[in-house]
């Protein structure tokens, strides 16, 4: 009786061995499933895999953690985070014959899979030391042969060996995910990227919006780095790659017992941990947040340094746009130069050293120039504001381009050099200044008494005739500047109704009642005094009731204004990028709109005196009178070309990104056929009241031109259309708008209509069959790269730099616009780096105070910090919204903060007050 009960233990012992070695195993096959309650283990013991449950939840989820690390699970990955379990007796997940890895439920229905096309003929799911799930062919270990991997799939942790980026060839973007809470691996707002637009750089998000970013990859580090890196070969190795191919980040270290781990919380903190075994407990190894980590947070040409109060300060030769709003604390609205720079004058590049280098975005760049070479390609652009150096190994390698206002600059330690486009007087060396000064003193000393009484006869006889000469130049009326003071109420905030890159514009009623808009050149203006002559000599030899009407000009000291028509409805971009107020515009009133711009632009080009390209027609220069008849206005880049002349060219190119041809902004070419670009990208956002500097398609990476054009190729136009328009537009008509839109922006002006035949075409509503359109002009790559071929000696070319990676081929250079990012500011600075305790063996402890100096510099991926925008905006804890280890609260006045911290020394949390 006794053997047999010995003989029953030992058969049920043995019957319970297969669930002992589903423990020990790394592989899942055809013929081996996991249950819930089973688990795998990676061959080194380092990672196990099965069925878990956070704390305070019932869902089940398959995920991967630390199999060493207890008693509390490290979840580093998370398949079904969108499709909890709330029942897993059923439940199995299984190796296909396919070769999908899948979970099933007791239906045989598919709650989550790796739905890989490919197939091979054994396959199996192992689970790698490095914590990576792949899905391959049992007798393959190729990495470039695998069907799936969790790598490439990551949550919201960045472990060693992964890597993250853009494959351009497949599309996939690898990137961070946060969770929606401690308790919810549901994917958050916050998503940490590669953006590869422009120049790369990493990434924090919530939603689409930016809240953080690294600065360019300088081939050592990310620019952003608060000091640079040291030499940490021994301990670990980084890897950036960017090419054709691929942008991607990655890192490893040499000892791989060390287990260092990288986590993006749904708080939008990235914190960097190490796990210290003779603790037991996980070393902080991220540098505190701090303001100076929020994205743009000092505006343009801002620049922010934590070492300083405030922390927001102008660069040198810039000053705040507006000083009551900067001594306030209000620094999103940036800087502008001291000097505004003219292209057709002298100009320099003024050096600033120790700095993040600015967003990248609207950048382009060359690998292979010297920094002399840079200089001169930027300084033929005048839409080149600043250059830098891409590499700064040995002694510094390619270009950094950047176009527009430079935002998201930051002082730091160990920070590069960048130069800025400037006016060539802002470099005259005070020292110098002085000497000089001195001897022109003593020169001109002996003469001044002389001159003084030659000097007040001249100026009697000058004022005179410069009143004669302005008379008979103008031909129109010259207002008093008291008359204009009187009409503006002393040009008063409350009469201002709008601000352009010339200045201010203001609302007047001269004295018999009749209002005016009085445009008023700042001192600081863009335009000059030769744009404010174009403009006015233009504008008053034009007629048309399309165009807006110039009523005189006035010319006094430092003072010059023009005075114009009141349009009481503003311009066009109020209504049309305005959701509220596009409702007011139905669609025969835009068609009105878009055939009154249309014959605006026709007396331009062939009705009146003169032969007038206007270069720079844009929704906001298309005015509204009460009747919303549109005028085209802002005469100041116009040109005039003779006889029969259809264009020209020039080293001067401006306008506004967006609306500039292809062969303007490239090439200085511009031409009647300019102005019928403009209009096309008038025309299309006019019916879809999207901008097309703004817009962006993210899943084809296309501007409103290219995603304009895809739905023209594909018969969706359509879906182009304000959905504000269903009720009273006529759809053939809306199509034809359409199609007439897309064939004035085709890339070659060739191809483009005349203004004559454009307004054919719109009132040509039953007639012939318009024109297939061809692609649009939005700067693929292959244009500058023609330019050069094509032998130009057009000075403007800029024929080495490559203005975008293959996958943005479809970005134009018109199209960069700066977009300031306005977010919360984050933490004040802290000074809460941890540090192992006196516990920690002396080897171990060596070991982590490299890499507390070290670990985030590297992988800048964190920026240590770089967004923290609900914990540092909220002043209140209440039962729906906690605060976490890396969270903090507020006061209203930001003068406290409140949150968890650790004392110098110590690895112990508290929760205080500082």
């Amino acid at each position: 009786m006794e053997a047999s009960l010995f003989l029953l233990f030992l058969l049920s012992f043995y019957s319970f061995i297969p669930n002992i070695i589903s423990t020990t195993t790394n592989v899942i096959t055809t013929n081996h499933n996991i249950t819930d309650g089973e688990t795998i283990v990676s061959s080194g013991g380092t990672f196990e895999m099965g069925f878990f449950s956070l704390s305070g939840s019932s869902n089940r989820y398959i995920g991967i953690w630390y199999k060493q690390i207890l008693p509390m699970q490290t979840i580093v990955w998370v398949a079904n985070r969108e499709k909890p379990l709330t029942n897993t007796s059923s439940v199995v997940l299984k190796v296909t014959k396919r070769g999908i890895l899948a979970l099933l439920n007791d239906k045989n229905e598919m709650i989550w899979s790796t739905n890989t096309s490919r197939s091979v003929q054994n396959p199996v799911a192992v689970l790698l030391d490095s914590g990576n799930l792949v899905v391959k062919d049992a007798n393959d270990d190729n990495t470039d042969k695998f069907l799936w991997q969790s790598f490439n799939f990551p949550t919201d942790t960045f472990l060693p060996n992964m890597k993250l980026g853009k494959n351009f060839q497949t599309g996939q973007d690898v990137y961070l995910s946060a969770w929606k809470n401690e308790s919810d691996p549901t994917p958050g707002e916050i998503s940490l990227h590669i953006d590869p637009t422009g120049y790369p750089e990493t990434v924090v998000k919530r939603g689409t919006s930016v809240l953080g970013s690294s600065g360019p990859w300088n081939g050592l580090r990310w620019s952003g780095d608060r000091v640079p890196p040291p030499n940490q070969s021994s301990i670990y190795k980084i890897q950036y790659v960017f090419n054709e191919e691929e942008v991607s980040y990655s890192y490893y270290f040499i000892d791989s017992l060390m287990l260092p781990r990288l986590v993006l919380t749904s708080s939008g903190y990235v914190q960097g941990l190490m796990w210290v075994n003779q603790t037991k407990t996980w070393l902080y190894l991220s540098l505190p947040p701090n303001t100076c980590d929020t994205y743009s947070v000092c505006g343009a040409y801002g620049s922010c340094d934590i070492d300083h109060s405030p922390v927001c300060s102008c660069l040198e030769k810039f000053v705040a746009k507006y000083p009551q709003q900067w001594e306030k604390g209000d620094w999103s609205n940036g800087c502008a130069r001291r000097k505004p720079f003219d292209c057709n004058k002298e100009h320099v590049f003024l050096k600033y050293s120790g700095i993040k280098l600015p967003d990248t975005k609207y950048s382009q760049y060359n690998t292979t120039m010297t920094l002399d070479n840079c200089r001169q390609v930027c300084s033929r652009n005048c839409s080149c504001t600043a250059y830098s150096s891409l590499d700064i190994r040995n002694g510094g390698r390619g270009c950094l381009f950047w176009f527009g206002e430079l935002i998201d600059i930051k002082k730091i330690s160990g920070g590069q050099d960048i130069y800025i486009r400037m006016a060539s007087s802002e470099l005259v060396s005070e020292a110098g200044s002085k000497r000089k000064t001195a001897k022109i003193l003593a020169v001109s000393f002996s003469l001044l008494m002389a001159m003084v009484l030659l000097g007040l006869i001249l100026l009697l006889y000058k004022c005179k005739k410069n009143k004669l000469k302005l008379k008979e130049e103008f031909e129109l009326p010259l207002f008093q500047l008291s008359t204009i003071t009187r009409a503006t109420d002393n040009f008063s905030v409350n009469n201002k109704i709008g601000e352009g890159g010339f200045g201010p514009v203001y609302k007047g009623v001269l004295e018999e009642g009749q209002e005016v808009a009085v445009k008023r050149l700042s001192r600081t203006s863009k335009q000059g005094l030769d744009e404010f002559k174009n403009e006015v000599i233009y504008i008053s030899k034009l007629q048309h009731r399309n165009l807006v009407r110039l009523l005189g000009c006035c010319i006094q000291g430092d003072e010059k204004m023009l005075i114009y028509e009141y349009m009481s409805n503003k311009s066009l971009d109020s209504y049309i990028f305005d959701q509220t107020k596009s409702k007011l515009l139905d669609w025969p009133k835009r068609f009105d709109i878009i055939n009154g711009i249309a014959r605006g632009l026709l007396y331009l080009h062939q009705d009146s005196r003169l032969r007038i390209i206007h270069r720079d027609l844009k929704a906001s220069n298309i005015l509204l009178d009460m009747e919303m008849n549109p005028k085209i206005s802002d005469f100041g880049l116009a040109r005039s070309v003779a006889g029969n002349e259809m264009g020209a060219n020039t080293s001067h190119v401006v306008g506004t990104h967006g609306y500039m041809s292809p062969e303007y902004a490239v090439e200085g070419t511009f031409s009647v056929k300019s102005d019928v670009f403009s209009f096309g990208v008038l025309v299309l956002e006019i019916v879809s009241c999207k901008k097309n500097r703004s817009f962006f398609d993210q899943n084809q990476s296309l501007n409103l031109l290219g995603y304009a054009w895809k739905l023209y190729k594909e018969d969706r136009s359509l879906e182009l259309i304000d959905e504000q328009l269903a009720g009273s537009c006529h759809i053939s008509l809306v199509l034809r708008s359409i199609q007439v839109g897309l064939l004035c922006v085709q890339q070659c002006p060739e191809d483009r209509p005349d203004m004559s035949s454009v307004i054919m075409m719109l009132g040509n509503s039953h007639g012939s069959r318009l024109p297939e359109a061809k692609e649009p002009g939005f700067f693929p790559e292959r244009e500058v790269l023609d330019a050069d071929k094509s032998g130009s000696q057009n000075e403007l070319t800029i024929t080495s730099i490559y203005p975008r990676i293959n996958l943005l081929r479809n970005e134009s250079i018109a199209s960069l616009l700066v977009m300031l990012s306005k977010i919360t500011r984050k933490r004040k600075k802290g000074k809460r780096r941890r540090k192992a305790g006196r516990e920690i063996l002396v080897a171990q402890l060596a070991q982590a105070s490299q890499m507390k100096a070290s670990f985030f510099l590297l992988f800048q991926l964190t920026f240590y910090s770089s967004v923290h925008k609900i914990s540092t905006t909220a002043d209140i804890i209440t039962t729906n919204h906690s605060v976490t280890n890396g969270e903090t609260i507020v006061s209203s006045g930001r003068t406290f903060e409140m949150g968890f911290f650790s004392p110098s020394g110590y690895l112990k949390r508290y929760t205080g007050i500082w």
